[in-house]
């Protein structure tokens, strides 16, 4: 049989380029090899916006969509929307009771979250976050979790919750292991050292070439190269560290032409943005055709989780027997 992989995204707005560059693309690359679930986590969206449940609404199905249009087949991943999944809700109350609160306060990824949010208390959904994560890897006995350097504090969580919990009762519970990703942020083209959503800076999936244009000619390049004529220096220059991430094969060169002052800098964004909407057009094609037809999308996401509760279903009623809590 093949492993199980579970990896996913919080629905707080559509996906971008530092998605595809840190996930969305080994997925593509992955959905033959494993049993893949991809888990649109929208019970975790709410530890950040539970304020804005419109936004999560919405995401839920951008989220899908961005998924499929890079080129994930619904018939060989299973995408799950959290909150459908009563076993995750479950497994969260039960690993609750084996996590003190230090444990999750002392928690690095935790701590830098907080502080990038800018919250000087952290609600109790949000100090959980690590629980919740154990209950969505565990749910369906996931065996690898791709993640970033910032995720690993998690899944060493999770596994010591798992072997404590197998311990106690006797369950027989995947202790999942992480599959480090080889690949590191996407900065923004704006200098910042994150690409992301509430940095302002994300170049999103969705962008129409006008707009990816716009975003890339107000890149940052070697603020000293005030003239075509000047040599630039392409290592701290924000657009050659695209070209590097999705041009590899003519980066060297372009880096050759910057330092001999042979090509200017609007020349390299125009090449930039050339690159990157030829990524971008067929994903912009597929997703054209799942925004008109959201039904359609709807169905992905109801019969994935319809699978994912069969499994959970018959995984939590397994661990209630042995817990003794089943009657």
């Amino acid at each position: 049989m093949k492993k199980r992989i579970l990896t996913g995204d919080r629905p707080t707005g559509r996906l971008h380029l530092g998605h595809y560059i840190g996930s969305l693309k080994s997925r593509v690359e992955l959905q033959d090899e494993y049993d893949e679930f991809i888990l649109i986590a929208d019970v975790q969206a709410l530890t950040t916006h539970f304020d804005r449940p419109e936004l999560i609404h919405q995401s839920i199905y951008d989220v899908a969509m961005d998924n499929l249009s890079v080129g994930l087949d619904p018939e060989k991943v299973t995408v799950i929307q959290q909150s459908m999944i009563p076993a995750i809700a479950e497994l969260t109350i039960f690993y609750s009771m084996l996590v003190t609160v230090p444990q999750l306060s002392h928690n690095p990824t935790i701590k830098t979250e907080a502080k990038n949010y800018g919250y000087k208390e952290m609600t109790y959904g949000f100090l959980g976050y690590p629980v919740s994560q154990t209950a969505d890897i565990t749910f369906c006995n996931a065996d690898l979790v791709p993640v970033g350097d910032d995720q690993v504090p998690h899944i060493e969580m999770a596994r010591k919750i798992v072997r404590k919990f197998n311990d106690l009762y006797g369950t027989s519970i995947t202790e999942p292991e992480y599959k480090l990703s080889s690949v590191g942020r996407l900065s923004g083209l704006d200098g910042n050292q994150k690409m992301g959503k509430s940095m302002g800076n994300a170049l999103y999936l969705s962008d129409t070439p006008e707009t990816v244009w716009e975003k890339v000619r107000n890149g940052v390049t070697d603020t000293n190269r005030v003239s075509v004529k000047i040599p630039g220096n392409p290592d701290v220059c924000a657009v050659y560290k695209y070209h590097k991430a999705f041009a590899p094969d003519e980066a060297e060169n372009i880096s050759s032409m910057c330092k001999n002052a042979s090509i200017g800098c609007v020349a390299c964004k125009k090449k930039l943005a050339e690159t990157l909407n030829n990524l971008l057009d067929p994903i912009r094609e597929r997703r054209s055709y799942y925004e008109s037809h959201l039904d359609e999308v709807k169905e992905i996401i109801n019969s994935g989780t319809e699978k994912a509760n069969k499994i959970g279903n018959e995984n939590i009623k397994a661990i209630k027997e042995k817990m003794h809590v089943a009657l």
